[in-house]
């Protein structure tokens, strides 16, 4: 029993860095894909200014917030139906 828990602690060390890891690409492309929606489909600083969409925006919010889980796949989704590359993941 205390080696099952001692593997279980050592395999739970192990993987923490790579979740921390995986966390912070998830924030990173979260915000590279907020910048693509904001340039390109929010035409920030030119006079036909669009305001977006409710979902988008909501979506940046979400990126900023840190909840990559529920931003990522909005912006992804709006920047393909408006045939913009993504940015590279990772």
């Amino acid at each position: 029993m205390k080696t099952a828990i001692k593997l279980l602690i050592a395999t739970f060390a192990l993987a923490l860095p790579f979740a921390v890891s995986a966390q912070g690409s998830d924030a990173a492309y979260c915000a590279a894909l907020s910048q693509q929606y904001q340039t390109y489909l929010l035409k920030l600083g030119s006079h036909n200014y669009n305001p977006g969409t409710v979902d988008g925006s909501v979506a940046v919010e979400q990126c900023k917030a840190g909840n990559t889980a529920a931003g990522i796949p909005v912006l992804e989704r709006k920047l393909r139906n408006a045939k913009i590359e993504l940015p590279a993941r990772g």
